[in-house]
């Protein structure tokens, strides 16, 4: 007894000194339990239906846990693009594993699916639809527990508060976003050039950005190296248009009159062309890369290579070309095209006014070529121009540089007739589309002739699908002009995409296909018309201009449109097409030579544009507001030569006559004036999927007495949605009635997003690909003012708060995110 006592102290029974091998009775219940679980399918949790609403589902009293989902901003479902968070909680007991998972609906990613709180962007989809999800829970002890939770998903839709008209010097967004001014006028591309002082002092705008920033590509850069990466959101190269100047600000006192200095004149051509800039996202803010060794200005000056039908054509030999393969720089560049092998196309517009014409020079060319003579006047350079600012009456300081006397292109008699000693022929090398590598700084931009001469607004591509001939569609910026499209020779094929020569794929594309005018008919039908030399008129017989060959056709493609008798349209600017459907979209911003019925040099409406009407207080006649028109290509195939139309919206006040003039019913919140930028979110993300947001932006002298220009996000429908509608016009002792073919009113699927400064034009937009960073261009600011010292918009510097007001406007490109990270506008 005494030994036991030793080993083993007073315990009142609180110690095991059983060690037999024998069943323990907590064993046999832990069994039991087990067993039970099994056999209950391991169901012991409660479910809440999404977005609140407990739903008792196998409550088990000895392991209660629960599964919850939620979704930000929602009450019962949710619309495609909104963050979703699925809740899992555990109210007692360890946890061993945690298993999210998809059991039904469109894919989505999930993160942390193996942590009690998981989350997913809610997909695209076109009608609501039902996403499962089963969380998978194992206890410390091996018990599992199964559940499920469903989440409906809806269309996307315009999630956020339409802004309102505004005067305002800022750019105003709606609430929740915010504005960065990201690249301005004179900001330095590299670390050797002082920052901008913006007062007219400052020179070498080589390196420097441009003036009147416009159309504008985002294109994702590697992390590393200067490679694309088409999915970075957080690194990049922006590409974006200088479309033209202005002259007041960029001299400390303004411009000096003819003779002009040749400093002056030479800053006035550097700030037009292109800007290549690298930009970038560090603890969620925008920057500019100030000294990327991808940076590049290409201006006026920069050397060109020709490319296609055109190259070495007679017509584009001059000094400086003599054998017509060549030439120095791009000019007024309007909108853009960003192509799926990674280039940039920027396009030439409103070039012809720069070059000088003077008296007499007709009567040299009809020695030579009369046709020439034909040419010029139908794309508006006729005799006694003296092109704008002036730039060819600097005497330069190099007697030998013909930097300046270029922009002449009248034909000295004494010289040689084929345009080889002069620049007679200059003209003709303007008006094309341009292709730019901009991850190669060190290439030449190449000039795309199949794609044809004209006004150049834009050129964006069709969808891009593997054995299917590719287009490209264009508008020619000019009242009563046309929309063309460019169908290339060669089937598409995907590996193309990540090709490394990159402008030899733009060879492969571009330079070799045809060359397609629109005609639009009265019963919603058109017809693509070839431009091909030798058919429909396009020869040497055609009385009107005698083509030589197809050359000739492309140079000269307004001439080509006329003779195939293409719809005359209100001033065709940018064109877009939607990712999920093919179908294209183009402004038709305005067209003051639009009148009741035709007579002189004016036009009457058609079914196409079908109103001319005075918008006080204005008294001019004409189509003031503008319109969109879209097309679908039959079969749903970039290759078709005919296709069905409507309009998607016409321009209008929203106390406009609703039975003639706002036909799309706008109202405060959407109503617009002169539609211009146009463009789709991209299908990289959930805002260019299966519903796309488009965007439109407007360049209005009609409607700024109650609003500046602005940008509107919609989600349109399809063509053929609406209904027809008889529009009648009566202005100017004139009457004509035409039936129109009109989309389904947008009503709240049209919000106004953005309102911009004092006097400016919106323009250019582009995203990361992940949709949750939007680049705009902010165009001429204060643009009316008489004086450099009595600027009328401080815009950039008046974004922040009160500017001083004697600091210069400048021509900027912003860029807006959501304050709380996801895709902008949904």
């Amino acid at each position: 007894m005494s030994d036991i006592e030793n080993l083993v102290a007073y315990d009142d029974g609180d110690i095991d000194t059983n060690r037999s091998t024998n069943t323990h009775m907590s064993d046999l219940i832990a069994t039991r339990l087990s067993r039970r679980q099994t056999l209950r399918h391991g169901v012991s949790a409660m479910t809440t239906a999404l977005f609140g609403g407990a739903l008792l589902a196998g409550c088990d009293d000895e392991n209660p846990q629960a599964v919850t989902a939620t979704a930000a901003g929602s009450t019962a479902s949710v619309a495609a693009g909104r963050a979703v968070t699925l809740t899992g909680t555990v109210a007692s007991g360890q946890v061993a594993n945690v298993n999210w998972s998809q059991t039904a609906g469109p894919s989505v990613t999930l993160t942390n699916a193996n942590q009690l709180v998981a989350s997913f962007r809610a997909p695209a989809v076109a009608t609501a639809t039902q996403l499962a999800f089963n969380l998978e829970i194992t206890s410390r002890d091996g018990l599992v527990t199964n559940n499920s939770v469903t989440v409906t998903v809806t269309p996307i839709t315009l999630d956020f508060t339409a802004v309102p008209h505004s005067l305002a010097d800022v750019v105003t967004v709606p609430s929740g976003y915010s504005v960065t001014v990201l690249y301005r006028l004179g900001d330095p591309i590299n670390g050797n050039v002082a920052a901008a002082a913006n007062n007219g002092t400052d020179t070498n705008y080589a390196q420097r950005a441009g003036d009147h920033h416009d159309g504008m590509s985002y294109f994702g850069l590697a992390a590393s190296g200067s490679n694309p990466d088409p999915t970075n959101s957080t690194r990049g190269l922006l590409v974006l248009n200088h479309e033209n100047i202005t002259q007041l600000y960029l001299h400390a006192n303004g411009p000096t009159a003819s003779p002009r200095p040749e400093s002056e004149a030479i800053k006035e051509i550097e700030c037009h062309g292109v800007s290549v800039v690298e930009v970038a996202r560090s603890n969620g803010q925008w920057a500019y890369v100030r000294s990327s060794s991808l940076n590049r200005r290409i201006t006026p000056n920069t050397p060109m290579a020709f490319s296609g039908p055109v190259k070495g054509s007679a017509w584009l030999k001059t000094a400086y070309s003599p054998d017509g393969t060549g030439g120095r720089g791009t000019i007024n560049n309007c909108a853009n095209g960003t192509m799926a092998w990674n280039t940039y196309l920027t396009n030439e517009e409103n070039w012809a006014g720069y070059f000088r014409r003077n008296n007499g020079d007709a009567t040299v060319r009809s020695t030579i070529d009369a046709k020439q003579n034909v040419s010029l006047a139908r794309y508006g350079i006729r005799e006694g121009r003296s092109g704008n600012y002036g730039w060819t009456t600097v005497t330069p300081s190099d007697s030998s540089s013909t930097v300046f006397r270029r922009w002449n292109a009248t034909a000295t008699a004494t010289l040689a007739t084929d345009g080889t000693a002069d620049f007679r022929n200059e003209p003709f090398q303007f008006g094309w589309v341009v292709e730019i590598d901009p991850f190669n700084p060190n290439s030449t931009p190449r000039k795309r002739t199949a794609l044809g001469r004209m006004n150049h607004e834009g050129c964006q591509s069709g969808r891009m699908i593997a054995g299917v001939r590719p287009a490209f569609y264009m508008g020619d910026d000019a009242q009563n002009e046309y929309i063309y499209k460019f169908v290339s020779a060669t089937p598409w094929s995907a590996s193309d995409a990540s090709a490394s020569d990159r402008l030899a794929v733009g060879d492969k594309y571009l330079d070799n296909g045809t060359l397609y005018v629109a005609k639009f008919n009265a019963d919603g039908t058109g017809q693509w018309l070839p431009l091909v030399y030798g058919q429909n008129g396009l020869s040497s017989s055609n009385s009107v201009y005698p083509f030589a060959d197809q050359a000739d056709v492309l140079i000269n493609t307004r001439l080509a449109g006329d003779a195939l008798g293409a719809t005359k349209m209100d001033r065709p600017e940018w064109t877009a097409v939607n990712p999920a459907t093919g179908e294209m979209y183009c402004t038709l911003t305005n067209n003051s030579s639009r009148k009741p019925v035709a007579s002189g040099s004016n036009t009457g409406v058609d079914w196409a544009n079908p109103r001319s009407y005075v918008d006080a207080p204005s008294t001019s006649v004409g189509n003031r507001n503008g319109h969109i028109i879209r097309l679908r290509e039959a079969n749903d195939t970039t290759e078709a030569t005919s296709f069905t139309w409507d309009v998607y919206a016409f321009g209008a006040g929203a106390d406009l006559d609703p039975t003639n003039i706002n036909l799309s019913g706008l109202d405060a919140t959407n109503d617009f004036s002169s539609p211009d930028g146009l463009w789709f979110s991209l299908p990289s993300n959930v805002a260019g999927q299966q519903t796309p947001v488009m965007w439109i932006q407007t360049d209005d002298g009609a409607f700024t007495d109650v609003t500046n220009c602005m940008m509107l996000a919609a989600i349109p429908g399809r063509v053929g949605d609406g209904g027809t509608r008889s529009v009648t016009s009566s202005a100017g002792g004139a009457s004509a009635t035409v039936t129109t073919r009109i989309g389904k009113a947008p009503g709240v699927t049209l919000k106004r997003f953005l309102v911009g400064p004092k006097q400016c034009e919106i323009t250019g937009i582009h995203s990361t690909p992940d949709g949750t960073s939007v680049f705009i261009n902010i165009q001429h600011p204060g643009e009316d003012a008489s004086s450099p010292a009595a600027p009328t918009s401080n815009w950039p510097d008046s974004q922040a708060g009160n500017a001083a007001a004697t600091i210069r406007p400048r021509s900027s490109t912003i860029v807006i995110t959501k304050n709380d990270g996801g895709v902008v506008a949904i």
